[in-house]
């Protein structure tokens, strides 16, 4: 009994301390130079919830693909892999083969996580027998630019939906959910990465001027950051439901 009051006491112990550590990482104060997107622009991604009404009115009619592909979904930070569902569903009756990365909420780019995302990036390119797509939405896209650094003989291209890789990483709306749920900082993450770093394979960066949660600017990139830059008019959560986000990626994956 002594032995388990003690054991009980000291996990008590080592939660209060995590807490208060994740407090901390939570608490500390953003850099003068990494400003997130205007309060009104975070407050309009609550619009989001209205897209699937939206689309019973309004159907997106999607054409056969010229060049069918298997494309591999990565969500962004705090997502479901069923939030990219409506993006997969559009790819696949397209012609493409839509496959979710594996695993179910993006908590983080944690070592764990990245080398499970690395094992199904590996499975995927093997049952397709040729290089493949990865489409990352926010920090999906991050890990995405990642995995086509160390992997570019199984990636063909790189597509990211207002994914955070130039600049601060703390020039969004989310960094500080991010080190609380994360446990460790945005700009310390357990896998070894520069995100400003262009992948060796085709990268278009998707970004839009109504993003509520990251800096457009940061998820445009800079010249030698990426290939290519493409505008679309959705908030952060709509790049995965807007109609108009989900037929610029369709038209992209039929661009080479």
């Amino acid at each position: 009994m002594a032995e388990k009051a003690i054991s009980d006491k000291e996990t008590k112990r080592s939660a209060r301390e995590e807490l208060a550590r994740r407090w901390a990482l939570v608490s500390e104060p953003r850099p003068d130079d990494a400003g997130g997107p205007r309060a009104a622009l975070l407050l309009n991604e609550i619009t989001w919830v209205a897209d699937p009404i939206k689309r019973i009115f309004n159907p997106l009619v999607v054409a056969p693909a010229k060049s069918p592909k298997t494309v591999m979904l990565l969500p962004g930070f705090g997502s479901h892999p069923r939030r990219m569902r409506y993006m997969a569903q559009t790819m696949k009756a397209a012609g493409h083969v839509a496959r979710h990365w594996g695993m179910g909420f993006n908590l983080g780019a944690t070592a764990e996580r990245f080398e499970a995302v690395e094992q199904r990036l590996c499975e995927i390119h093997e049952e397709a027998g040729e290089p493949i797509v990865l489409v990352g939405w926010s920090l999906g896209g991050v890990i995405a630019r990642e995995l086509a650094k160390r992997h570019p003989e199984k990636v063909c291209k790189v597509l990211t939906l207002g994914s955070p890789f130039s600049g601060s990483p703390r020039a969004n709306n989310g960094w500080r959910a991010y080190q609380a749920i994360a446990g460790h900082r945005v700009d310390q993450p357990e896998v070894d990465a520069d995100p400003a770093e262009k992948p060796p394979v085709e990268t278009i960066a998707f970004w839009s001027p109504m993003d509520g949660v990251v800096l457009p600017r940061s998820a445009r990139g800079r010249e030698g950051e990426r290939d290519r830059e493409i505008s679309v008019r959705c908030t952060h959560m709509g790049f995965v439901e807007a109609p108009e986000a989900v037929q610029a990626v369709l038209r992209e994956l039929d661009n080479g």
